[in-house]
């Protein structure tokens, strides 16, 4: 079934306001060349096509401060209120601003967070879950990730290999001053990460 309300929680690569000193003047996915064509506006409209009717009602936070400071958020008092929304699908799209977990300490420690962050967001009611591996693969992350997604029954997505092609990356579509602007997903890149969503939620056969 399409869903009628859909949940991204992620960063920049799901949505970043302007930023004039590094050259970014958009206010959605990092760095897609207009708002529909990032990965969150690709994978709605695929979702209205599929359904043959409007797309879905989205809801688009940001999760940067929580990847930042996952050990100390405030979960509940920053994400409860997203419970409210009733999504039906959430979509988590996060770790790649995370410190790198090279401890086992750490990995735990993340890993309980972000499973926390998801039981908030679906207090009350029970949403499919779509959980996402790092654009920039990152080998205990993205363990991390998954092992949350399967504990909570939810779908684990491995976008890792998408960062290995360079086609995907904003550098190789247009020029850009800011290094850190240009490792975002280009078009391409966004087109290629709402497919791999969308294949796993729609598998061939």
């Amino acid at each position: 079934m399409t869903p009628k309300r859909i949940l991204f929680i992620g960063n920049s690569i799901t949505i970043h306001p302007p930023k004039e000193e590094i050259g970014w003047f958009g206010h959605w996915g990092m760095a897609a060349s207009a708002p529909e064509k990032d990965f969150v506006h690709v994978l709605l409209k695929r979702f209205a096509e599929d359904g043959g009717g409007g797309e879905p009602e989205a809801r688009v936070e940001s999760g940067v401060a929580f990847e930042r400071g996952y050990a100390t958020f405030d979960i509940a008092g920053e994400f409860m209120p997203l419970a409210g929304f009733r999504a039906d699908l959430v979509v988590l799209a996060i770790g790649e601003n995370v410190e790198a977990l090279d401890t086992e300490e750490k990995q735990g420690m993340f890993g309980a967070a972000t499973e926390r962050l998801l039981k908030v967001v679906r207090h009350g009611y029970e949403p499919q879950i779509v959980v996402r591996s790092c654009f920039w693969a990152d080998a205990a992350k993205d363990a991390v990730l998954r092992k949350v997604s399967d504990r909570l029954g939810g779908t684990f997505v491995d976008i890792s290999h998408l960062g290995s092609d360079e086609a995907n990356y904003a550098r190789s579509e247009r020029d850009y001053a800011h290094a850190g602007v240009a490792a975002h997903p280009g078009d391409a890149g966004m087109a290629a990460i709402a497919e791999s969503i969308w294949n796993v939620l729609h598998p061939a056969g």
